[in-house]
Order: structure tokens, then C-alpha cells, then sequence
């Protein structure tokens, strides 16, 4: 995890601070809400990315099949 990565847990703490003090709300686009987001995007990967199988493309790479022409 880089230095300006949120974690899940961090998230949590932040998230129930705020429910807290609020009377269990979390405002939407508050900072409670950005820091879940942004953790529960941190370290995932596009369905289309890279392969994770070392093969270069095809069947369990997990990515869109090729287009015909």
C-alpha cells in the first residue's frame, strides 16, 4: 500500500467517527463517505486489466473475449 493509500480499516474508523457525532448519518460526499470510497477502491484492478495468469491473452485471463471482423 503506497504512503497516500486509505485503508479499510482507517476507512471504518473514520466512517464511525462521523456516524457518531452525526447521529449514525453519513453525509453523502462528505469525507467519511470519499475515505470508503477510496479505500474500497485502492489495490483492485480493472475486470479488463492485465493478466494475472502470465499468459498473454485468452480463456481465464478474465478479460472481454476478441472482437470478430
Amino acid at each position: 500500500m503506497s504512503k497516500n493509500s486509505m485503508s479499510k480499516a482507517a476507512a471504518a474508523r473514520i466512517q464511525s467517527a462521523s456516524a457518531k457525532s452525526n447521529g449514525g448519518a453519513v453525509a453523502k460526499g462528505s469525507f467519511a463517505a470519499r475515505a470508503q470510497s477510496s479505500a474500497s477502491k485502492s489495490g483492485t484492478t480493472p475486470p479488463n486489466g492485465p493478466s494475472k495468469t502470465g499468459n498473454p491473452s485468452g480463456p481465464g485471463r478474465g478479460n472481454n473475449p476478441a472482437k470478430g471482423k
